[in-house]
């Protein structure tokens, strides 16, 4: 029997892109999972739309951040294994799979990340095309947790997200999993397909990105800390 493997997913406003989103979830061909979305209190129409998919565990908060989302998401969690992914972003077929396999033969490791290859959301006109950042040309490594395979109890030692932080969320995480000791492998293959488009998070929280360095502090602060620990 496989281990259950709990896809999470925190949506805000996602009602363009999130029935494609679930979609890529659903067509993987890994068995058992569970799909749970977690509304960030939108009021574009997005439940609506996920709840036309029967096999969705669906839940509603008040809006509190991707953060959050993510942490309730976690709560109602039964799986042994976790992914994450954005609700305007898709997952490659077989990726689930693909990483369990992985995780299978290699039991040392904690968790799992890939390549992601971007794209334009293709509704966009020209004029809009123009005031984003054009996709990187060639698949790109990345340790976000959008393309990461997790075993539960790996992500326990590291603890939840961050619910103080609008952007850099995912950056906290990474950089206290890495102060925890988590081990990982970053495959070569495509895992993850990222949709630029105008209301991107890091776009739609620009007032907010003095807290990458913010992130980056604490991280610094933490080590100096255990460094300290450690020395006396």
């Amino acid at each position: 029997m496989n281990p259950l493997i709990s896809v999470m997913i925190g949506a805000y406003n996602a009602a363009p892109y999130v029935g494609e989103t679930i979609a890529s979830v659903l067509a993987q061909d890994y068995e058992p999972l569970e799909l749970i979305v977690v509304d960030d209190g939108s009021d574009d129409g997005t439940a609506e739309i996920v709840k036309t998919f029967p096999d969705v565990r669906y839940f509603f908060q008040p809006n509190a951040g991707n953060g959050a989302a993510r942490n309730r998401a976690i709560e109602a969690a039964g799986g042994e294994l976790f992914a994450f992914l954005d609700a305007d972003d898709r997952f490659t077929p077989g990726k689930l799979t693909l990483q369990k396999t992985v995780l299978d033969a290699e039991p040392e490791l904690d968790m799992l990340f890939g390549h992601v290859r971007e794209f334009v959301s293709p509704e966009l006109d020209e004029a809009t095309r123009s005031a984003i950042r054009p996709p990187s040309p060639e698949p790109m490594p990345w340790t976000a947790p959008n393309l990461m395979l997790i075993r539960r109890r790996s992500f326990e030692r590291v603890g939840p997200f961050s619910t103080t932080l609008r952007v850099g969320v995912t950056v906290d995480w990474f950089a206290r999993a890495s102060e925890a000791g988590l081990r990982y492998r970053v495959l070569p293959e495509v895992v993850l397909e990222r949709r630029l488009h105008t209301q991107n998070n890091g776009l739609r929280e620009r007032d907010a990105r003095s807290q990458y360095l913010q992130v980056l502090r604490a991280a610094v602060e933490r080590r100096r800390l255990m460094s300290g620990s450690e020395n006396a």
